[in-house]
């Protein structure tokens, strides 16, 4: 296995666009929500991308192993993936694109919290379990301090969306758990993301008629939203971030992902005209700290003390001259 480099200038402009990118997924979905019920977008969008995964995996020769039974965590990650989708999808009828981003991107908080008591070499830091804090202090924040008339207006059920995004982001970081403590942790990324889009594609489509939510109004800017969700979000964007996964130290990338529920609230509040509430404000800082807390507390640590470590021996060479 290749080792991983550190993140560089390619790394961090990659990540750049592809937060923002990321940020637009919530904005699509709310905004053609009443063309096309999310839940039901999302549901085609991973049919679409699971069949040009595997016309990937046959033009570049890849093979996919089901002999040592990944097939029976790749379906629970599938479900799980499905699961993530299918409260997001149900809060963005609720809730704002903002919220919803802000409260999706908490995954890292649980990931790491689950990881703590499931894997040794996987011990929160001091300064991660502050993050944590941090973090679930910033939630508290956001759900208590809303303005009740504002949100009674226009989001009646707003603090109910906010929850299902919750639950979404604590399915997203089961889901990488899952991944990391497995045998998917020993598959190529093609072949975990074919049991993500192949269930999410079943159970979300299933979910949409059994919910009575698989009514179509095929506008232009309802068609350009599943096509966006499934060639660049489904398809290139999951395989670009696994690929960048596989090449970069994933805690700095992780680090580096906060920009994606950053630009969601500004995006949301650009192109939706989504009203940001101070209370909201405060709450997102704090889960947005708490999140680079958790995810990237190694880098730094490295970068400041290796800084404080640099001057302390540039302080040394000029005391002995």
């Amino acid at each position: 296995m290749n080792e991983r480099k550190p993140v560089d200038t390619t790394a961090v402009s990659i990540m750049v666009v592809f937060c923002f990118v990321m940020g637009l997924q919530q904005i699509f979905l709310k905004a053609t929500g009443d063309d096309i019920a999310p839940i039901l977008q999302i549901g085609i969008r991973s049919g679409i991308a699971a069949v040009l995964v595997c016309l990937y995996v046959v033009l570049r020769r890849k093979r996919l192993f089901f002999a040592d039974g990944n097939w029976k965590p790749g379906l629970l990650v599938g479900t799980l993936f499905a699961l993530e989708y299918l409260f997001l999808g149900e809060a963005l009828r609720y809730t704002s694109a903002a919220h919803a981003v802000v409260f999706l991107y908490t995954s890292p908080v649980f990931s790491a919290l689950m990881l703590h008591f499931l894997i040794d070499s996987e011990r929160l830091s001091p300064a991660q379990w502050a993050g944590i804090l941090l973090a679930f202090g910033g939630i508290a924040v956001a759900f208590l301090l809303h303005s009740e008339a504002r949100v009674a207006v226009s989001q009646p059920d707003q603090l109910w969306g906010d929850f299902l995004a919750l639950l979404g982001g604590l399915a997203w970081g089961a889901t990488t758990v899952l991944i990391r403590s497995t045998k998917l942790a020993r598959i190529s990324s093609e072949q975990t993301l074919l049991y993500q889009l192949t269930m999410a594609f079943v159970l979300l489509v299933g979910a949409a008629f059994i919910m009575g939510q698989t009514q179509i109004n095929p506008t232009p800017l309802a068609i350009a939203s599943v096509a966006f969700q499934t060639f660049i979000i489904s398809f290139a964007g999951l395989l670009l971030w696994f690929w960048m996964l596989n090449t970069y130290i994933a805690s700095r990338l992780g680090v580096l992902s906060f920009m994606t529920p950053l630009y969601g609230v500004v995006l949301g509040a650009w192109l939706l005209d989504e009203a940001i509430e101070p209370g909201f404000v405060y709450g997102a800082t704090m889960v947005i700290t708490g999140i680079v807390l958790v995810s990237g507390h190694s880098w730094l640590k490295q970068l400041f003390f290796g800084k404080q470590r640099q001057n302390d021996i540039q302080a040394d060479k000029s005391s002995e001259r």
